[in-house]
């Protein structure tokens, strides 16, 4: 299913291209979460439907089956989420308590507003641009090819962690540059962002509850001590 507009619309073809106009809507989509979340994966929708771009190409489609889709992210996300925590963030030299999102433990007030940001600025937001938006334009400068592919994961896993330096640090970065990679790879085989969605909120999901009940530090010497 393609957007609204056709191939021959002018104005269509320059938000495509990367004229002016095109990097002028790429500028404006990255900035939009600036504003309000999840305003930049909106803007990426408003952008696939008025440049004409085929739906596909940031990755909706529809999966065969909902729930096999969902399940298989879900489970993905959680079991992902606890092998960073207890297995690479101390590999890497991450300290077992998140100092930004400490807050939270126990505290049932902040949860309404981080589950919209997990669920809509993160699972929906995040995967609809970094992964769907991104792989679209990287893959129209750089190709299908399969070494096109590996170059793409790599730089949207590369900016993907550079979008988390401001509010979590180095720590931030190595985590969501691991994180890019990962889904970006599972997004690459697959072409659909459902299951990446699915498993970037229950990744996101999982890390919001170790944090609440306390047990950060805990996970975090499940392997090493």
């Amino acid at each position: 299913m393609q957007g609204r507009f056709s191939n021959d619309d002018q104005f269509a073809a320059r938000l495509r291209g990367f004229g002016p106009i095109g990097i002028l809507a790429i500028l404006v989509i990255l900035a939009g979460n600036l504003l309000f979340l999840p305003l930049s994966g909106i803007l990426v929708l408003a952008w696939v439907w008025r440049s004409g771009t085929p739906w596909s190409a940031i990755g909706y489609l529809h999966p065969k089956s909902w729930i096999a889709s969902a399940a298989f992210g879900i489970a993905f996300g959680v079991v992902f989420k606890l092998a960073m925590k207890a297995i690479v963030m101390p590999l890497l030299g991450a300290p077992p308590v998140n100092p930004v999102y400490h807050y939270l433990a126990g505290n049932a007030a902040a949860l309404p507003a981080v589950l919209y940001a997990i669920i809509f600025g993160a699972g929906f937001g995040e995967e609809t641009v970094f992964r769907g938006y991104m792989f679209e334009r990287f893959g129209r400068l750089f190709g299908n090819s399969t070494w096109a592919k590996v170059l793409i994961v790599l730089l949207t896993s590369l900016l993907f962690g550079a979008a988390h330096y401001a509010d979590q640090g180095v720590p931030g970065v190595e985590q969501a540059i691991v994180t890019g990679l990962v889904f970006g790879s599972i997004f690459a085989v697959c072409g659909r962002l459902w299951p990446v969605v699915c498993a970037h909120a229950a990744f996101d999901l999982t890390a919001v509850a170790i944090i609440y009940w306390d047990i950060e530090s805990t996970v975090s010497h499940w392997v090493f001590g």
